[in-house]
């Protein structure tokens, strides 16, 4: 795993390649999606769930997050995401929480510390380890709506497989999706959030 900006831009960390159910964001997917969120990380507060390895929020500290939460439920994956944060010197400005996102996620602002989000990535397994598809994008939105971890005007980022059905769910409306190979990137924000901000989309 490469930083690919910021402070720590060519920084390279473990991926975990022999762990078990562990699948990366690609080099691709990240460069495009903090291509679009660049006038945004600066000094958000960034929750990474499915965090695996942490690729995804320890970019965004690396590009000046002020501060990411990463929940993992796998025990091995939380290690080797506590290992990454500490060999990039982030322990000061990270939290690494386990937990299950699809179960509940209500009990994040009183273990992390932070109420809500101004930027939430949701990047969870596209199958089981018996190769079965999952679809775990639409009930991880429910969660973080039923938890309201979204800010004001703050976007939530779902990177799934392009066969799973995904569309917004009540309290939040889509308002972008690209696809690169297998994958969609697709983005949501608060109904209010483009009259509140002025222009939500990028």
């Amino acid at each position: 795993m490469r930083v690919i900006g910021g402070k720590l831009r060519g920084r390279s960390l473990p991926t975990g390649k022999n762990l078990e159910g562990l699948r990366p964001i690609s080099g691709r997917i990240k460069q495009s999606l903090f291509d679009i969120l660049k006038e945004r990380v600066g000094g958000s507060r960034f929750l990474d769930l499915f965090a695996g390895t942490g690729a995804v929020g320890i970019e965004a500290l690396s590009r000046g997050a002020s501060l990411a939460v990463f929940i993992e439920l796998d025990r091995r994956h939380l290690e080797m995401l506590e290992a990454n944060l500490a060999l990039a010197g982030l322990k000061d400005r990270s939290r690494a929480l386990r937990g299950n996102v699809v179960d509940d996620l209500c009990w994040v602002p009183f273990r992390s510390g932070i109420a809500q989000y101004d930027l939430i990535f949701t990047g969870p397994p596209y199958k089981d380890l018996e190769k079965r598809p999952l679809a775990m994008t639409v009930p991880s939105l429910k969660r973080i709506v039923a938890a309201d971890l979204l800010a004001p005007g703050g976007w939530i980022i779902c990177q799934h497989q392009v066969k799973e059905p995904v569309e917004a769910v009540a309290g939040l409306e889509m308002f972008r999706q690209v696809k690169y190979g297998d994958s969609f990137l697709s983005f949501f924000r608060r109904p209010s959030a483009a009259g509140s901000t002025g222009s939500g989309a990028p």
